[in-house]
């Protein structure tokens, strides 16, 4: 089900953990990864583009331009050479690869033949969004159609795992991939309903658990009630787990727009990492 990763990799405090969780993920599946670096092209392409085009223009020298361009190379080929020693220590089949372009379409052009993509939950810029998830990983966690795993800055393996279920579309390929990766892993996998509707919540649980038989794991439930980001949240810190499963975007752009996305608040809010599923 999973034997190709994508590793999206830069030079911010995330990567290590981005490749740990891929090695790790890669003994599991006896999966390949796909180490990418994007040599970002807007730091110099754009600076021609719109110093032209500005209210006030101001074109960079010939030389400024080179010089961004190559600072952004040699700073690809250094984190592209840790992360192959890495890999090289623990053994694991890998590509690497540098591209230059935009990371959000050069990611999610890369993203379409792989099974998983794993990424930080910021980038290079992360000391300026120390309450936001980074503006590339917003971007391609709606366009690309693979599931996500959004991680933190320090690795740790995954033991116990929970995943959040509604009946929807959304959540039934979710509780699919956590029944998978649970199995896989061999661990406990929780499963919980956010509803204030105690009958169709337990209607709900016991689809869940009927679906889960089949992968033979231990399996807890649970209903809970309140705002689904804050209470998914504080029910996984509570309960030790060390990775939530959700359905990612299951609302029109329009319904984020009025009352925000549960998608983005539970990846900003959670102390641990969080699988994307679509």
């Amino acid at each position: 089900m999973i034997k190709s990763i994508l590793l999206s990799v830069d030079n911010s405090l995330y990567t290590e953990s981005v490749v740990r969780n891929g090695m790790h993920l890669a003994g599991i599946f006896q999966a390949r990864l796909h180490v990418l670096s994007v040599v970002d092209a807007r730091t110099y392409d754009w600076q021609l583009s719109a110093g032209a085009n500005a209210f006030v223009p101001v074109i960079p020298s010939t030389i400024y331009l080179e010089e961004t361009r190559r600072l952004e190379q040699e700073k690809s080929r250094a984190v592209l050479e840790k992360c192959r020693s890495m890999l090289e220590e623990a053994g694991v089949e890998y590509t690497i690869n540098s591209i230059a372009g935009s990371p959000i379409d050069v990611i999610v052009e890369k993203a379409r033949t792989c099974d998983l993509v794993i990424m930080g939950t910021q980038g290079e810029m992360s000391a300026w969004q120390s309450r936001t998830i980074g503006e590339t990983l917003e971007a391609v966690s709606r366009q690309v159609r693979r599931p996500i795993l959004v991680v933190d800055k320090t690795f740790q393996p995954f033991e116990r795992l929970l995943a959040a279920y509604d009946g929807s579309a959304g959540s039934e390929k979710a509780l699919t991939l956590a029944g998978f990766f649970a199995s896989k892993l061999g661990c406990p996998l929780m499963v919980i309903v956010v509803s204030s509707r105690k009958k169709e919540a337990e209607r709900i649980l016991r689809e869940a658990e009927n679906y889960l038989a089949g992968y033979h794991i231990p399996v807890e439930t649970d209903i809970i009630s309140g705002s689904p980001d804050t209470a998914i949240c504080s029910y996984a810190e509570k309960k030790g787990a060390d990775l939530i499963v959700i359905g990612a975007y299951g609302r029109s752009r329009l319904a984020e727009a009025l009352s925000g996305s549960n998608t983005e608040a539970i990846v900003r809010k959670a102390k641990m990492p969080v699988l994307l599923v679509k």
